[in-house]
């Protein structure tokens, strides 16, 4: 007879988990003790999650005022919350750190839906990081070729269709990439 798999999980049981895998699939996530487990994305998910990092490595080389990172990524609030944002950008003190848990101020974060991630993505996680003060949260739906633009204290999200723009703080232009751009077929 097997045993019963827990019911509330912490950070640590998440990255035992993850450390048995050695970062393949599947990807284990908790917030506030719900495990979120994620199979290996599709190959369309992925060249988003590339031509995000590429545009936004570009821009923070011309704007030096943060780093922007993919997962797999160890970023925790506490002891019942670990996550792995598909791409995420943080001041550069933070990217000078040695060890994840120290990246706990994120200024963007980007997620890339997935129909086994949609949930997590816009209810769980984004709940998650309202609370933790992430000033801009973007869900991007490559099926429907838009964005959806969150902030800590909205209510609603604004739909992108056209374009995304980020004005970080400390740079002297915006990040704006198509969104013609970012769905061009391969």
């Amino acid at each position: 007879m097997g045993m019963a798999a827990p019911l509330h999980y912490t950070a640590d049981m998440v990255r035992h988990l993850n450390d048995l895998h050695e970062w393949r699939w599947p990807r284990y996530e908790v917030v506030d003790g719900e495990l979120l487990v994620t199979p290996a994305p599709r190959r369309w998910h992925q060249e988003i999650v590339r031509r995000l990092l590429v545009a936004l490595s570009n821009y923070l080389d011309q704007e030096p005022v943060a780093h922007v990172f993919t997962s797999p990524a160890d970023i925790t609030w506490g002891a019942e919350r670990l996550v792995q944002p598909d791409v995420f950008v943080v001041p550069k003190e933070h990217a000078r750190t040695r060890e994840w848990r120290e990246m706990d101020q994120l200024l963007l974060v980007i997620e890339v839906l997935s129909m086994s991630t949609a949930r997590g993505d816009r209810l769980v996680k984004r709940r998650l990081y309202q609370r933790h003060g992430v000033p801009l949260y973007w869900l991007i739906d490559a099926d429907a070729k838009l964005a959806e633009v969150w902030t800590p204290t909205a209510r609603k999200a604004r739909i992108a269709r056209d374009v995304l723009v980020w004005q970080p703080e400390g740079a002297s232009q915006p990040f704006v990439m198509s969104l013609d751009e970012l769905f061009l077929p391969i």
